[in-house]
């Protein structure tokens, strides 16, 4: 952003009076921790003290969340809402003109949804994540702004005129390509997510973080667009006869390297200079990264500035010694690079705050490296019976898939559960199914069944649900305040929205002729 933009961002957030929460579905609490208590954890590390120091500000913001609401409004007869009856500024003023912002941003209502950098994860920030607010997103499709990154020695804007990339290796020809080179060649827009290896690794060993963004949130889908990766090769005379493996290696300080096996991505890898319609952003990875669909995150190498063909896996520092999925007899799994079957319920989920009873749509993600979500099932009895959910299109291979299901909340406690499964056959596991065969010294490759449960009464805690096997479930606060006056025209929609009140239908309802009679004066009007 340029210096007026920031100016103009600045002068609208100081104008905005928080209102009071009317909505039915409370959004968990952020900026609960102070930036002291950040330093002191990213120095130091966590104990029981910091981590007692967390929970308490986490309690506290939610707390504070909780006295702030008011109950669903009721008018009595002839009365109505304030911003029905009464005429709100941007009814009567003229608003800023085209172009003031000359690259759009979200609303000032939207500041809290950004990407979050988890305290303690790791000592350096330059090598660490900020993970997306999946609990926020709509869709399939990850903005820009808040694709989550994981760096490895922090990141720079490279300038484009003097990134290069090589092609060698068990190639007729080693070839050097430049940005305008790689430009010209044929290109491909695909829709794919990626998903870090580690996502979800804290549950391993029952470590509970509060919402969905820090369990499930090193994940994003994106549209990429670029070369595809067998053109390159092709035009290097690669010999894929002989050369299963390919190396990638990224032109950053930490000096990325990484074994991809070709067979798992020729035919859909992409060497990539955008996203989502504009060029990669810079923590992405501006100007080139490499894209194989399916494949943990730390293999789409960004900056990236050779790839080599090879006839054996290379056992990079990457890969030997980081990257791999110890085992419960001490030996570790290596090159286990593909994301399995997984799904997660974003909405309601951990943090959230349900304010009555009545319908819900309740909605997630479910992905797979292995192909398409055929089918996600969704418990809101810990799985003890299941439903099947909609998928709504587009359902791609290896993308997101949004889910969607109905749920009329009674206001008993539940435990809400969604389970996978990819077009191979593959039910996504639960926990115990995971550490039956895999321990739980792992980090990487989680997939299981992700709980959240709903309790009767407004108190937030972490909950482990072993009775259902499944995976450490952080409590979704809950207060019983149900709208008395919510009356539908139909039993669908259980508690949502009201009758509109006499007043209201007068004020609104506003008959403008083509002769301008009827049109309210105190409206803004063009000059």
């Amino acid at each position: 952003m340029t210096k007026k933009q920031i100016e103009l961002s600045a002068q609208d957030i100081t104008a905005v009076e928080k209102p009071a929460n009317r909505a039915r579905l409370v959004k968990a609490p952020e900026h609960f921790i102070s930036q002291d208590l950040i330093t002191d954890i990213n120095s130091n590390g966590l104990d029981e003290t910091r981590r007692g120091f967390l929970r308490k500000g986490f309690f506290s913001a939610l707390g504070g969340a909780a006295a702030g609401l008011s109950a669903p409004m009721a008018f009595a007869a002839g009365d109505g809402d304030p911003a029905i009856l009464e005429k709100q500024v941007w009814q009567t003023t003229l608003g800023k003109n085209v172009a003031t912002m000359p690259y759009g941003t979200p609303s000032i209502y939207e500041a809290n949804l950004i990407r979050r950098e988890s305290p303690g994860l790791t000592r350096v920030s330059a090598a660490s994540v900020a993970f997306t607010p999946l609990q926020g997103l709509f869709g399939i499709i990850t903005p820009n702004g808040l694709h989550f990154e994981r760096q490895h020695q922090g990141w720079y804007n490279i300038d484009p005129e003097m990134h290069r990339l090589m092609v060698n290796g068990l190639v007729k020809h080693n070839r050097v390509f430049t940005m305008n080179d790689l430009m010209r060649l044929p290109s491909v827009s695909r829709i794919y997510f990626i998903e870090c290896g580690a996502n979800t690794g804290l549950e391993w060993g029952n470590v509970a973080v509060p919402t969905v963004q820090y369990t499930h949130g090193m994940l994003s889908c994106c549209e990429f667009t670029g070369v595809p990766l067998k053109v390159l090769l092709d035009e290097c005379g690669a010999d894929l006869k002989k050369g299963k493996f390919m190396l990638a290696e990224g032109g950053d300080g930490s000096g990325m390297t990484r074994t991809v096996n070709l067979d798992d991505v020729l035919n859909d890898a992409i060497v990539a200079w955008g996203m989502n319609g504009e060029m990669l952003r810079p923590e992405n990875g501006f100007p080139l990264r490499l894209v194989v669909p399916g494949v943990q995150g730390v293999s789409w190498v960004k900056w990236l500035r050779r790839l080599e063909v090879g006839d054996m896996p290379y056992a990079t520092k990457d890969e030997a010694v980081h990257y791999n999925d110890l085992m419960p007899d001490g030996l570790a799994r290596q090159y286990t690079s593909i994301q399995e079957c997984k799904s997660v319920i974003t909405t309601p989920s951990g943090g959230q705050q349900l304010l009555d009873k009545g319908f819900y749509n309740v909605s997630g993600m479910a992905w797979s490296g292995r192909g398409k979500i055929k089918r996600v099932d969704v418990s809101f009895d810990g799985g003890n019976n299941w439903r099947t959910a909609r998928l709504e299109t587009p359902v791609l291979t290896k993308s997101i898939t949004r889910f969607n299901i109905d749920w009329v909340w009674d206001g008993s406690p539940s435990i809400l559960q969604s389970r996978a499964v990819d077009d191979t056959g593959y039910v996504q596991p639960t926990i115990k199914m995971l550490r039956d065969v895999r321990g739980t010294r792992s980090i990487y490759h989680n997939n299981a069944i992700q709980s959240w449960k709903v309790a009767q009464m407004g108190r937030l805690a972490m909950y482990k649900l072993v009775k259902f096997a499944t995976s450490i479930a952080l409590l979704i606060a809950v207060f019983a305040t149900v709208t008395a006056n919510a009356q539908n025209a139909s039993n669908r929609f259980p508690g949502i929205g009201r009758d509109a009140t006499p007043a209201e239908v007068e004020a609104w309802d506003i008959d403008v002729r083509p002769d301008l009679k009827g049109f309210q004066k105190d409206l803004a009007q063009p000059k």
